[in-house]
């Protein structure tokens, strides 16, 4: 390989870490649901849609893409966070805690019906037309490395991210609340005969996972600036295959998978073409059921019938 390739295949590879940390960030979601409830929360791509909103009317009011820096972004972080932990809350109360010990079938049409649900009331609410997202960080070149651009956005992605999941790590595995989590995750059951409020645990993690889906919807929105209703579905869907990739339920096997997909999908665009971008993710996903339906870090569970 010449220098030039090398260099070309170095400012793919962090690209892909770029985009692959904002698939974990939304996938970190999706396996902490199904790690204390055994559910698929499909309707937590629509709760990264409503963070991207929340921070754009915010941005929109306080003028912060006038004033662009690190404050402004996490003002927009903050009150995407709020929103779509008071969003995530909501959904678990009224959608999932009522279904808690019906059939899983019964949870995963309600699922879909939430989705669908804040799907048309955002097209209703915001509108069905795109709109810009305040740049707060302007995307410029900080180094270069030869022909390697290290650009400020792709900096600054990769390190909200890397903090957000660090602490995440700390919380579920340093603090009582991660050890109740644990625990609900463990057996529900012994974990409630423990003195361990089940019912308030479920809520802590729809409100961690939906905080998670809130930070990746500022970083997607800086990233690729214009936002609408439906932009929950896709992004949801590949944080998904980066959670069955990496092995759901599993929080290192969610940063893993998102990280991976990311890259892939770059190196697809880069080396292939653009045409094949969307299209990989479902390949994975057939790829990792045929193949290792407990993904990378999963572990194989057998159910009773």
């Amino acid at each position: 390989m010449d220098q030039g390739h090398s260099q070309e295949f170095i400012q793919h590879l962090i690209n892909g870490i770029s985009l692959g940390s904002i698939y974990a960030l939304i996938a970190l979601g999706y396996t902490m649901v199904y790690g204390i409830l055994q559910l698929i929360n499909f309707a937590h791509s629509e709760v990264y849609m409503v963070g991207a909103f929340a921070a754009f009317y915010v941005g929109k009011a306080l003028g912060l893409a006038d004033h662009p820096g690190v404050l402004a972004l996490l003002v927009l972080i903050f009150s995407a966070v709020v929103v779509c932990s008071l969003l995530g809350i909501t959904i678990e109360r009224l959608a999932y805690r009522p279904l808690r010990k019906a059939p899983k079938l019964n949870i995963l049409i309600t699922a879909i019906g939430v989705s669908l649900l804040l799907q048309y009331s955002g097209q209703i609410i915001f509108g069905a037309d795109p709109k810009l997202f305040p740049e707060v960080i302007k995307d410029s070149p900080l180094f270069s490395i030869g022909t390697v651009e290290v650009r400020s956005l792709d900096l600054t992605i990769l390190i909200v991210s890397t903090l957000v999941m660090a602490g995440l790590h700390f919380l579920v595995h340093y603090t009582k609340i991660g050890t109740a989590m644990r625990a609900v995750s463990s057996n529900a059951n012994v974990a409630n005969l423990m003195g361990i409020n089940v019912d308030r645990i479920i809520t802590y993690t729809f409100v961690i996972g939906s905080s998670l889906a809130g930070v990746a919807s500022v970083l997607v929105g800086l990233k690729y600036p214009k936002i609408d209703p439906l932009m929950g579905m896709l992004f949801g869907i590949k944080a998904f295959v980066a959670a069955v990739l990496g092995g759901i339920g599993s929080l290192p096997g969610a940063m893993l998978g998102g990280v991976i997909l990311g890259l892939c999908e770059e190196m697809v665009v880069g080396y292939l073409s653009s045409t094949y971008r969307d299209a990989l993710a479902f390949g994975i996903l057939i790829l990792i059921l045929l193949l290792r339906p407990a993904g990378l870090l999963g572990t194989v569970t057998r159910e009773k019938v």
